[in-house]
């Protein structure tokens, strides 16, 4: 059974707040531009006035994905439309894992996961199918949060090629209004975010939206 990792977050402020999460990009073989989506959104009332908490889940479980888009990303705008993901291993430091998908277009899917060659550690791959313009995709790492599963992050897709995705467990709540699947800038979203680093192995994280703008993060378990 894959793991729930857990963010719990109250709000100190004096009033109802808008927060959403978005997962720290990926990294991508080569170093082609990588895209973010924010997860998850909502509005939470003053813990005073309310006693409300708002908790975020996040599967463990790690999926590839490919999305249909009509243009290239861009900030505030829905990365794209038709989604399919696929449970996926990730390339353990020793031994084999189902680490490898193959794309398909028509109609979208991903195959079931296979024994890749060269993976790195930590990563998994993604082949794309040979297409012709107009058609546009882009291919990345997907989550399920709070319930749904959504392109977390992502690169452009090309024709006949292998994409390299390497996830990393960090997450992030930010105040504002980035609907799930919508592009955001990461660098400038992350900018006084509450970090909650997973990669330690840890499951549940607390975080405290004070009423000076400023967040506390306590590790639980």
């Amino acid at each position: 059974m894959s793991t729930l990792l857990t963010i719990n977050v109250k709000n100190l402020g004096s009033s109802s707040t808008s927060m959403y999460f978005f997962q720290k990009p990926a990294i991508y073989k080569g170093g082609p531009i990588v895209y973010t989506n924010s997860l998850f959104h909502e509005l939470i009332g003053s813990f005073e006035e309310t006693s409300s908490i708002l908790t975020f889940k996040i599967n463990m479980q790690f999926y590839a994905g490919i999305q249909q888009a009509n243009t290239s990303p861009k900030v505030g705008e829905c990365s794209g439309y038709s989604t399919a993901s696929r449970k996926i291993d990730l390339k353990p430091a020793k031994g084999d894992a189902k680490d490898f998908t193959t794309a398909q277009v028509d109609p979208l899917g991903l195959a079931v996961p296979t024994k890749g060659s060269g993976v790195e550690p930590g990563a998994f791959r993604i082949k794309t199918p040979i297409y012709s313009p107009p058609n546009r995709y882009n291919v990345g790492s997907a989550v399920s949060a709070n319930g749904g599963i959504v392109l977390s992050n992502f690169v452009e897709a090309y024709p006949n090629t292998y994409t390299d995705c390497l996830p990393i467990l960090k997450f992030y709540v930010q105040t504002g209004t980035y609907t799930p699947g919508t592009v955001m800038d990461f660098d400038q979203s992350s900018v006084d975010a509450a970090e909650c680093d997973f990669t330690g192995g840890h499951s549940i994280i607390d975080v405290t939206r004070k009423n000076n703008g400023t967040w506390d993060t306590e590790i639980i378990a």
